[in-house]
């Protein structure tokens, strides 16, 4: 289990959602499961070094430097949205995830992957195949695909900023429950 390993951390590595767009730092859900772990007594040290615009393109040509220098037990990538904003082949976007997963596994880093969901908006050909591809990810290379963290909350238009897409503040706490309930557990798998 997490608790019993000495010095055991999670790389939070994603865009504007897990960067807490729009909110002070001790606000953000990563701050907030932080201490949901240290009043459950699990020592599991949160270090986020998402970027809010990243792309799955900048975020694997950024994560070689951030492994190495926050070298961490787990990494959980949550990066996609922005490459679907810009209407990035679905294929170049798998392909960039599966770089970072086999850079993260040939460190010694332990790989979980969050199901990113668009808005219809884009045609639903390319939501079934940009969301789809998660799924063929997380099942190619036997990963733990964590739900999309908004689910419950991207239709809750008191959970959201103005912009529709960011969560705000009151919606964080929630987030760090979700992924305090639906992550932990998952993380145990992978050990």
């Amino acid at each position: 289990m997490l608790a019993d390993k000495d010095h055991t951390n999670l790389l939070i590595y994603g865009d504007s959602i897990s960067a807490g767009y729009g909110m002070d730092t001790d606000k953000q859900w990563s701050e907030e499961l932080q201490k949901i772990l240290i009043k459950e007594k699990i020592s599991l040290t949160i270090i986020n070094k998402s970027l809010s615009g990243e792309t799955t393109g900048g975020g694997l040509s950024r994560l070689e430097n951030i492994i190495a220098n926050s070298k961490p037990s787990y990494i959980l990538i949550e990066l996609g949205g922005n490459d679907a904003l810009r209407g990035y082949p679905p294929a170049k976007i798998k392909n960039n995830i599966q770089e970072m997963i086999n850079l993260s596994i040939k460190q010694g880093v332990k790989v979980l992957l969050m199901q990113i969901r668009i808005l219809p908006n884009y045609g639903k050909r390319y939501q079934t195949s940009f969301e789809s591809l998660y799924v063929e990810v997380s099942e190619e290379n036997n990963i733990p695909l964590i739900p999309f963290m908004l689910n419950d909350i991207a239709l809750n238009k008191e959970l959201m900023l103005n912009d529709g897409i960011h969560p705000n503040a009151t919606a964080q706490p929630l987030i760090a429950e979700f992924l305090y309930t639906n992550l932990l557990p998952l993380m145990s798998e992978v050990d």
